[in-house]
């Protein structure tokens, strides 16, 4: 297993900035706003070829009764158990508060290695007089930082990376199949990566819209690494207004665009809506091996024929995408649940599937052998030969006289040839035409 570090502090000290820094991309939400990062946000990062998984955590309230603070304080604790290491995150123009001595106790309980982080030391040279306060936590020599500016993440990283058990495996982890968990709020996206990983990694609530952020949490099954990124519910567009909610939608986009498989949410107690065609369509047109998870299928009254009526429905809703695949599931009774495991692995290896350009090449030529192509004012459409571009998604190279002369309808009659005898379930198929004469550009 990779190591593992938990971001920690009371809410508002800048662990999501410091996150971000290291992670070097945008990924926690930043907002001036206590309590924006409920989650624990997981990142893959590397610091002098030592690669671990960084956590960032919700601010901790040690002493709140609020329903969402105090699942945040939960999730902080799971990720400090956890961890590897910890980064304890304060505040240098706050001085020493009493959450942040309450905090530190905290840790000194679980017995875990820390780092305290003193942020807001904007600048170089000598630290003001209030960092030496920090003394007084009891954790050893403070390192100043400035997660805005990138002072002394350095230094931290350097004294964090040393913490690291001595058997940890801190090299690069490229096999494993990233799945985006993806619908609009309240489908049950959380309650399933929750029943996969058998804990409560993501804050699972009835307040739609409960998880803001993109989420990633690992899994291993039988010799088969899954990377679950848990999304935020994307709502219709009119009905977005709060700036916060806002990025989360986008983080939603980024996730569908970092996943190989994406699993579609639909809740079977709603029934179909437009927000899930919209929502399936930008998985669709990005590329990504599609899965539909009917999920609560535990609370729908059925009789012979509703199952097949809703698949029905879904193939008449989602004309656009009838290579993906459909299960019927429970994430609170973890119905069917291991089949979504063994369909996600399967779309994933079609979606990454290579055919051999002779084979290929046979399949079109009894493809055009079986349909004549078309032909326009005398002049018929020929495809000389076809090969394979790229795969995830499988793309096609097919080189004909004319493209013009390549109607839609005969490019969907090659694809449904192509799915016939090659399979690709699950994933889309792109075609690229190029004329015979043509330079590629």
């Amino acid at each position: 297993m990779k190591p593992t570090v938990a971001i920690v502090g009371r809410p508002n000290v800048g662990k999501s900035t410091l996150f971000n820094y290291i992670a070097g991309r945008r990924i926690s939400i930043v907002e001036d706003t206590p309590g924006v990062t409920r989650d624990r946000i997981f990142a893959d990062v590397s610091w002098l070829d030592k690669h671990f998984t960084l956590i960032d955590t919700g601010g901790i309230e040690p002493a709140s009764k609020d329903e969402i603070l105090v699942q945040m304080r939960r999730q902080a604790q799971l990720a400090i158990e956890m961890a590897d290491a910890v980064i304890l995150m304060v505040n240098v123009r706050d001085g020493v508060t009493a959450t942040d001595i309450d905090v530190a106790q905290m840790l000194i309980k679980a017995k875990k290695k820390i780092v305290l982080a003193v942020n807001k030391v904007d600048n170089t040279g000598d630290v003001p007089m209030e960092f030496y306060e920090f003394y007084n936590l009891g954790l050893g020599d403070p390192i100043a930082v400035s997660s805005t500016h990138g002072l002394g993440i350095g230094d931290l990283l350097d004294e964090v990376t040393k913490l690291f058990p001595d058997d940890a495996d801190t090299s690069e982890d490229e096999d494993e199949i990233k799945v985006a968990v993806i619908g609009k709020p309240n489908a049950g996206k959380s309650s399933l990566i929750n029943r996969i990983l058998g804990e409560d990694r993501v804050i699972v609530s009835s307040i739609a819209g409960t998880t803001r952020d993109a989420i990633d949490s690992r899994y291993e099954l039988n010799g088969d690494k899954f990377l679950f990124i848990d999304t935020a519910g994307m709502r219709k567009r009119g009905k977005v207004d709060e700036g916060v909610e806002r990025y989360s939608i986008v983080r939603s986009l980024a996730a569908v665009d970092r996943s190989d498989v994406c699993v579609i949410m639909i809740d079977a107690a709603e029934g179909i809506t437009e927000q899930d065609t919209k929502i399936a369509g930008y998985a669709h047109e990005s590329g990504r091996a599609c899965i539909f998870a009917v999920n609560k299928w535990d609370l729908v009254h059925k009789d012979d024929k509703t199952l097949r009526n809703f698949e029905l429905k879904l193939r008449e809703e989602f004309a656009f995408m009838s290579y993906a695949e459909t299960v019927f599931i429970s994430a609170k009774t973890g119905q069917r649940v291991s089949k979504l495991l063994e369909l996600i692995k399967a779309v994933n290896e079609q979606h990454k599937r290579r055919v051999k350009t002779g084979v290929l090449n046979d399949v079109i030529n009894e493809a055009v052998a079986k349909q004549q192509p078309p032909s326009d004012k005398g002049r018929r459409l020929k495809i000389y030969y076809g090969t394979q571009a790229s795969t995830a998604p499988p793309t096609f190279v097919l080189f004909a006289n004319s493209r013009d002369l390549f109607h839609y309808s005969y490019l969907r009659f090659i694809e449904n040839q192509f799915r016939e005898a090659f399979g690709f379930n699950g994933t889309p198929i792109k075609f690229i035409i190029r004329e015979k004469n043509e330079k590629k550009l």
